[in-house]
């Protein structure tokens, strides 16, 4: 094992990634979180309201998520990914009542589009094709310039999916980064988007197989310790000051900085980075989903947006929700809840609820905000950057975090043999 060490501060996604891709490769790794647990916007806690283990929030991936499951199996997680071995999914009008699922083919050539009952209703082929222009569109053009943003197929496919994926109203949202979403799903077939939803919970799934990975080879986890600056000595990062003192950096040893754009800013003063986010906000009903219902329902003419049903709770996800955050809380657990029993065909009172808002979930994705993405590599030769906002290529997903960890691990582990 390495006598260097890699320190990397923020325990979110985006530094688990890095910490065990560098301990798989036989590094040490310190990670310092300045919360009591990790996970950052992918978090599992237990509620003392609902008495059971819930997610802040609730998050799906896609079989075709190349970083997603190379975390996975790294850490021994795979098996809590659960999702249908064949792609659909599930949405319903509660304004028309009317419901309908997509079935894509497995392959890459698109025979499903030529089955009424297997593409979206009242829509035909050739529709399809317009989904072509946003893998062709230039960096400076939003989706409202390219798409034609009306009609079947955005109102009960393309919105609801670009408005969950880049967490920002479509019509204003950046093109390239949409077109990336579709190159790596649609454009590759129904193998690559296959839905995978964390079981029991996001926990189970991404957080504690990664901690438990990471000091199983000798890494640290320290919790509660808040990075409040780093020391600077010239070309590269001395030291990291905490609230509990000086940790001086070896000759030897690198730093991933993992945090939130609006800490890393703080830390790095020079840093441009996304200064605009976006909302989000969940709620979670401690009742089980009906026998027979989707894991993942896709909600049209509602204020929920999807519905995710577990053993043990519905939940429900409003992405792009500025215009609801602020709302209150019974307020918004009653107007999802009226959207949940017309989703499902419930007749049940309202049962305990929880309502969890992010204000800042995301960076908005927009094409000023991309254009302030950093890439992970800094000026500092013992400084990377990880996270959902440095410059993937993606907008802020799960897969865009995982990714940036392994990017900046890679980083480090070359800084290292130089």
């Amino acid at each position: 094992m390495s006598s260097s060490k890699v320190h990397i501060v923020g325990a979110g996604l985006a530094g688990l990634s890095a910490g065990a891709a560098l301990a798989d490769a036989g590094e040490t790794v310190v990670v310092w979180e300045g919360a009591a647990q990790a996970g950052g916007r992918c978090r599992s806690y237990y509620d003392p309201v609902l008495e059971q283990v819930i997610d802040n929030g609730n998050h799906f991936v896609l079989s075709g998520n190349s970083a997603v499951m190379r975390y996975a199996r790294m850490i021994g997680s795979h098996e809590a990914l659960v999702g249908p071995e064949r792609p659909i999914t599930s949405f319903v009008d509660i304004t028309r009542a009317r419901r309908w699922s997509i079935t894509p083919s497995l392959g890459a050539f698109p025979s499903w589009l030529f089955d009424k009952g297997r593409r979206v209703p009242d829509t035909v082929p050739s529709d399809y094709l317009e989904l072509v222009k946003v893998l062709i569109a230039r960096p400076d053009q939003t989706l409202g310039d390219v798409l034609s943003c009306k009609g079947a197929l955005w109102e009960r496919l393309l919105h609801p999916f670009f408005l969950g994926a880049l967490n920002t109203e479509p019509e204003g949202a950046s093109a390239r980064l949409a077109g990336a979403l579709v190159r790596e799903t649609f454009a590759k077939g129904g193998r690559a988007y296959r839905t995978r939803i964390a079981h029991p919970n996001l926990a189970a799934a991404f957080v504690d197989p990664a901690l438990a990975f990471i000091t199983s080879r000798g890494g640290e986890i320290h919790f509660g310790r808040r990075v409040r600056a780093l020391r600077f000595d010239g070309p590269r990062v001395g030291g990291l000051e905490t609230a509990e003192g000086q940790v001086d950096l070896g000759p030897d040893d690198r730093l991933i900085l993992a945090t939130p754009p609006w800490s890393a800013s703080e830390l790095v003063a020079d840093l441009t980075a996304p200064n605009e986010f976006r909302a989000i906000v969940n709620a979670h009903f401690k009742t089980p989903g009906p026998v027979g219902a989707p894991d993942m329902l896709g909600v049209i003419g509602g204020v929920a947006e999807w519905v995710f049903c577990f053993p043990d709770r519905i939940s429900v996800t409003v992405s792009g929700a500025d215009a609801i955050v602020e709302r209150g809380r019974e307020d918004l657990a009653r107007t999802f809840w009226e959207d949940v029993k017309r989703a499902l065909d419930l007749d049940r009172p309202m049962p305990p609820w929880q309502i969890v808002k992010e204000r800042r979930a995301t960076f908005a994705a927009t094409i000023g905000q991309d254009a302030r993405r950093p890439d992970a590599k800094t000026r500092w030769n013992n400084l990377s950057l990880a996270g959902d906002w440095t410059q993937t290529g993606l907008p802020a997903t799960i897969e865009g975090s995982l990714r940036s960890g392994f990017r900046a691990a890679a980083l480090a582990v070359s800084a290292h043999s130089r």
